[in-house]
């Protein structure tokens, strides 16, 4: 089978995407949240980051854009949806998180911004 090759543009979005993630960890862990999951991944869809911290389990979308505006924006119901299904089988495979409170949270990256963090986004 023959390699195929993968456009510069899409190459340099995935190292954006994990850049973005990882400054998300960070900043997650600068307030005391601890990381469960990175990429956790479902047949409905994706989770960026799932943090914890005390009694709350965040289930977080990354989006890194020219501004923390544009980022916002780019953050569609379809995204929302995906998110919320793929949370509802994390719950399922860990009964033990069943005497948590969840949310859902959004980091906002920027080029020169510290990043954004929106608790309880959606």
């Amino acid at each position: 089978m023959a390699g195929r090759s993968v456009p510069a543009s899409k190459k340099r979005a995935y190292r954006l995407g994990h850049h973005a993630e990882w400054l998300a960890v960070l900043w997650l862990m600068l307030k005391g949240y601890r990381l469960l999951a990175r990429r956790y991944r479902t047949k409905l869809g994706e989770i960026d980051l799932i943090v914890k911290r005390g009694g709350t389990v965040a289930f977080v979308e990354v989006k890194a854009r020219t501004s923390h505006d544009a980022a916002e924006d780019s953050i569609t119901v379809a995204a929302e949806r995906r998110i919320r299904n793929a949370a509802d089988i994390w719950l399922a495979r860990h009964p033990g998180a069943e005497g948590l409170t969840f949310r859902f949270d959004i980091v906002l990256i920027a080029p020169w911004r510290l990043p954004k963090h929106l608790a309880n986004a959606f």
